[in-house]
């Protein structure tokens, strides 16, 4: 059960978004964010005065224009960590609580936008999976340690050898720093065994071609 919600018809069917290129956010999983532009602080007062619930989205790049096309899925999330800074800004935490399919957005008066979301396709976000339940660990950690390795990146490898599946997936497709269009694509994949086959085989080829560049030059 996602912070306490069991059925997509339970979820708000209009809830504000947050287009931030580059983050993807997925169930249970958590996204700290330091909000400080004044039409996003607008929507957090809003969103801790209802049901806290935020909708994490990218927006479409590429395109010269104040108001960019949504990407087609985003995952709503509930604050569940807020703390004001000094200087006004505000600190919170987004855990995830199940996607969506945009299916229109709102024409609004609020400084932030809004929109319809069917949550139904995923309703399955909603549910935890098998803790018991695993995948190929071992060819999912030798593909991710040359990944790691080429960015001067780490991770605490005893925890990746025994975090749950969920756990381990969703962190490191939500942290590592992939295209929009690739995290997009891990985040719009249906099961978390998609997800976790689509990860590997992006390590694997930007290991490949992390390779390729760093190997002698032809005359």
């Amino acid at each position: 059960m996602a912070q306490g919600y069991i059925k997509a018809i339970e979820l708000p069917q209009v809830i504000p978004v947050f287009p931030l290129p580059g983050s993807i956010l997925l169930s249970r999983g958590q996204l700290p964010l330091n909000v400080f532009e004044p039409r996003y602080l607008n929507m957090v007062d809003d969103a801790m005065a209802g049901d806290r619930i935020i909708g994490l989205i990218q927006p479409l790049t590429g395109l010269d224009n104040p108001q960019p096309p949504l990407a087609r899925v985003g995952c709503a999330g509930r604050i569940t960590s807020f703390n004001e800074t000094s200087d006004g800004r505000y600190l919170i935490t987004l855990t995830g609580v199940c996607r969506f399919r945009v299916s229109s957005e709102l024409q609004v008066k609020t400084p932030y936008r809004q929109v319809h979301a069917d949550f139904a396709p995923f309703e399955a976000d909603l549910r935890a999976p098998d803790p018991a339940a695993d995948f190929d660990r071992d060819h999912f950690l030798d593909a991710l340690r040359p990944y790691l390795e080429h960015r001067g990146l780490n991770v605490d490898w005893d925890t990746a050898e025994i975090a749950p599946q969920e756990a381990l997936i969703n962190s490191l497709a939500m942290a590592l720093p992939f295209e929009p269009a690739e995290k997009q694509a891990l985040l719009e994949a249906i099961t978390l065994e998609d997800r976790a086959e689509a990860l590997t085989a992006l390590l694997r080829i930007e290991a490949a071609a992390s390779d390729d560049d760093d190997g002698p030059a032809m005359q």
